[in-house]
């Protein structure tokens, strides 16, 4: 998958530019809050119709634009394709080879991407939450259907939370109506805990050979799944399905008392084990850091498993952020086989040296220049 060219209109600090994104890197140089960063989140906006940075689409549109547009032109393994994105304050539209798309999720998928910034740490260290977005990102990206069900889910869980904050007085007694929010709210909730469920299963065979190859054979990395409540060894999901509502019922009076659902994919974590020690309570910063590398190269050999291309690499500020050996060692993993977009403050934090075929570009005030 090759990124060939990319526009953008009214997008954040861009007024308009077009830019020829052909090399195998490509490389942003620039002072800080020259507009580097807003490139690469153009291109990761292109394959998941959102933001990595922001909830609000409103801030992706420029000063004085009523909506951005961006454009995309995409080399794939059975031909090439374009990819048109329109977003205003009324909402999106999304085109592939000019034919508008229905659905969002049926243009999500059509580029696929794998981001790496500096505060992707917080993907080992953070919250739970922002472990959830992680695997939800990163499932929808090769299985448009997960977003599906997630949207579905997350819909029912706002109802069923506004049922239970309005009829609290209701705990002790049978309630028709929350039954059916609860069949409801398990059916999706299944379909998304079995979906995370196989996908940490793959993510976990990519990155512990990564991982180890990363340290030397020194370090074990164990990636874990942690539901809010034990799947145990079942596969079947009608009997996931039973098992979800038998949860419910036992936090039925407790969810009530506090006017929140206690049970479901909502309340999921992911957790990250080094030589049988968890990364995010005991691990040193340098091992946080190789784990959230190892993820991050994990995902390139999943998704090219799952759609049979390599997504394009956002690197975003992290170079710097890596000793030499680490750097060295991503540089590998990418050279010659994956299109890769690099910001940095200043080339001598790159390893020119180890690159090949190689554009620069230099970033100021919202203007880019040259390829060299």
């Amino acid at each position: 998958m090759f990124l060939n060219r990319l526009a953008l209109k009214s997008y954040r600090n861009y007024d308009q530019i077009e830019l020829t994104t052909d090399s195998n890197v490509n490389i942003f140089v620039g002072p800080n809050a020259q507009g580097k960063t807003n490139l690469l989140e153009s291109i990761y906006v292109l394959a998941m119709t959102k933001s990595h940075r922001t909830h609000q689409d409103k801030e992706l549109i420029g000063w004085n634009g009523e909506q951005t547009q961006l454009h995309a032109q995409i080399q794939k393994k059975y031909g090439n394709c374009q990819l048109d994105l329109s977003i205003s304050t009324k909402g999106k539209k999304a085109k592939i080879n000019g034919l508008e798309q229905k659905k969002l999720s049926n243009f999500i998928g059509a580029l696929n991407v794998v981001m790496f910034a500096p505060e992707d740490l917080e993907i080992v260290k953070g919250t739970p939450g922002i472990r959830r977005r992680f695997l939800d990102m990163e499932i929808g990206q090769v299985q448009p259907s997960y977003l599906y069900d997630l949207s579905q889910y997350q819909k029912i869980l706002l109802q069923r939370n506004n049922y239970l904050k309005q009829n609290f007085a209701a705990k002790g007694s049978t309630d028709a109506m929350l039954d059916i929010w609860n069949e409801q709210l398990a059916l999706y909730g299944v379909k998304i805990m079995k979906k995370r469920q196989n996908f940490i299963k793959k993510l976990q065979q990519w990155a512990e050979t990564i991982h180890r190859g990363i340290t030397n054979d020194s370090e074990e990395l164990l990636i874990r799944y942690s539901p809010s409540f034990d799947m145990g060894s079942f596969e079947d999901e009608s009997v996931l399905l039973n098992q979800f509502m038998i949860k419910l019922s036992l936090v039925r009076d407790q969810e009530f008392r506090r006017g929140v659902t206690l049970v479901g994919p909502h309340r999921d974590d992911l957790l990250f084990y080094i030589n049988d020690k968890e990364v995010q309570t005991y691990g040193s910063q340098g091992q946080q850091r190789t784990t959230a590398l190892s993820l991050k190269l994990a995902e390139i050999e999943l998704i090219h498993e799952e759609v049979g291309e390599y997504p394009l690499l956002l690197l975003d500020d992290v170079l710097s952020e890596l000793d030499e050996y680490r750097q060295t060692q991503l540089i590998r993993t990418f050279q010659e086989k994956v299109q890769t977009f690099i910001t940095t403050t200043g080339l001598e934090s790159v390893h020119l040296d180890q690159l090949n075929h190689a554009s620069v570009f230099h970033v100021l005030k919202g203007n880019v220049s040259g390829r060299s």
